[in-house]
């Protein structure tokens, strides 16, 4: 990848997106943009990848999208995955232990992450696209609009000023986003008074159980005790009232803390200690114009579900594929609006049940730990209810109440189709995404019915065959028996997908289809430059 040069003042290039920010949500944007061929700008004011750990976690859903880039293999050979999680009292008893439940989207449904391995395979991804450039040690000084797109005022490291412009703007600069201050939109919410010390350490001797997540509901002091992969370990630890807090942050303090859990100095290299406040806060408006919010630049939650980065990446992959499609003339642009429409109520919801876990998890009221700890072992022996709590207060399944979809809405409207193992037409045992290319797709269940509306447009069909069938042109066998369950289940025999596997329409059997959205056209055209 190349920097730009120029003389200073003079317009440098135009771009498709230019993408403020190289952290998770940016170099996930930066990925997907670049192989579906768009001319690309990534500013990044740091010179390399953030050294701190901040996630620690991510979920099947977050995975599947960084297959369509073709990186999940590659990122799951440095996770930990399938590891149980437990809630334990002050005595170090389990009173909630609890498994991921998958959702189908083809991978384990929770891993463990070390984020600067993590994100260096993606940076390493993005360096596959010619068309995606790359500028460390860059920040956006203004952003102005305009008709035609947007102009960034652009200071390097060596104090250069120059002038880029973009039809698009992904503005994925944290949470004390400057493009966010630039366009005047609020970030409305609550930090919280509780200050943590979150410590990355390496794992020098392993002891018993390393490999599980702990919530330590301790009400004198709370702990996060969380495995991460490639070696490495993290705790958490409040400051409470009284605190020293440059204390704490110190090693002497540090295996103090983790020594009330039989951790010695010799099975720890302690990396760093940095202390940090949980944030609930959301942008008053995720799009402003032709530039848009995402990650922690459009929202903030607190960690203890693990989807922070997650969510970002939820946003990349929703706001990536709209805006090649609306460049490429595929789509009006007023399908952008959609974007925080789609992803804003999931945030909130995701959002609330971290909140509601950080309070159980943080309860320092001794009478009602009390309670808690007596009760809740004796609802996690009836059959069902570690499953219960999972799925009803971890992390909620992305679903659009509205959005891109069309109407009359049904039950599968704005649902993900699950990914299940298929056998394609060359007898190949494959995951369903591979065959559907992120693109506008009809999917059947059995024979495909004819949808005149869709097909003369060239929106291509794709058959949903019973386990057991001979493998066929332009049709999958449901070798896990997972499609045609869940087609039956929604009531639908025909779907109409969008290029990220949502229900964009579905029809009964015999049914038509509602006709596309208004103004699509899925035949290619050149951007116009």
């Amino acid at each position: 990848m190349s920097e730009i040069s120029a003389e200073d003042g003079a317009a440098e290039g135009s771009y498709d997106v230019a993408v403020i920010g190289y952290g998770p949500t940016g170099v996930t944007a930066a990925n997907l943009l670049g192989a579906m061929g768009l001319r690309v700008v990534v500013l990044e004011r740091d010179a390399e990848v953030f050294s701190r750990a901040r996630a620690i976690s991510t979920d099947e859903e977050v995975v599947r999208i960084w297959q369509r880039i073709g990186l999940a293999d590659r990122l799951k050979q440095d996770m930990l995955a399938d590891r149980p999680l437990d809630f334990v009292d002050a005595k170090g008893r389990t009173f909630v232990s609890a498994c991921p439940t998958p959702r189908g989207h083809g991978h384990p449904p929770q891993m463990f992450i070390y984020q600067p391995a993590l994100e260096q395979v993606l940076r390493d991804g993005v360096d596959r696209y010619p068309n995606v450039e790359i500028l460390l040690r860059h920040e956006c000084l203004r952003l102005r609009q305009d008709a035609e797109g947007a102009e960034l005022t652009v200071v390097g490291a060596d104090d250069a000023v120059r002038r880029l412009r973009a039809k698009y703007v992904i503005a994925a600069d944290g949470g004390s986003s400057l493009t966010r201050a630039q366009l005047n939109v609020g970030y409305e919410g609550r930090t919280y008074e509780d200050r943590w010390v979150v410590i990355d350490t390496e794992m020098l001797k392993p002891w018993p159980d390393h490999d599980r997540l702990r919530f330590r509901c301790d009400p004198a002091r709370p702990a996060v005790d969380c495995p991460t992969p490639l070696g490495h370990h993290r705790w958490e630890f409040p400051i409470l009232p009284g605190d020293d807090e440059e204390y704490l942050v110190t090693h002497d303090a540090i295996y103090s803390m983790v020594a009330k859990y039989g951790i010695g100095r010799d099975q720890i290299k302690i990396l760093r200690a940095t202390v940090y406040s949980h944030h609930v806060r959301f942008a008053a408006r995720f799009r402003v114009g032709r530039v848009f919010l995402a990650g922690d630049a459009a929202h903030a939650m607190p960690p203890w579900i693990g989807q922070g980065m997650a969510a970002g990446v939820r946003d990349a992959a929703n706001l990536c594929w709209k805006l090649d499609a609306v460049l490429r003339g595929r789509l009006p642009e007023s399908v952008l609006d959609s974007y925080e429409v789609e992803r804003k109520p999931h945030v909130k919801e995701v959002t609330k049940r971290a909140v509601f876990v950080g309070r159980v998890i943080t309860e320092r009221r001794r009478a009602v730990t009390r309670v808690r700890d007596a009760v809740m072992p004796v609802l996690n022996r009836v059959g069902g209810f570690s499953a219960w709590l999972q799925d009803s207060n971890w992390i909620p399944v992305a679903h659009y109440a509205e959005g891109l979809q069309a109407r009359p809405r049904t039950k599968a409207s704005g649902r993900q189709i699950p990914q299940p193992w298929v056998t394609a037409a060359d007898g190949e045992r494959v995951r369903l995404d591979d065959v559907l290319g992120s693109r506008w797709l009809l999917l059947h269940l059995g024979l495909p019915i004819a949808q005149p509306a869709w097909e003369h447009l060239g929106v291509e069909s794709l058959a949903v065959l019973p386990v057991g069938s001979k493998p066929a042109e332009g049709a999958v066998v449901d070798s896990d028996g997972v499609l045609l369950p869940w087609l039956t289940e929604h009531r639908a025999t025909t779907l109409a997908l969008r290029p990220d596997a949502y229900v964009y329409a579905a029809a009964p059997a015999g049914g038509q289809l509602p006709p596309p959205p208004a103004g699509f056209a899925p035949a290619s055209r050149l951007i116009a430059k």
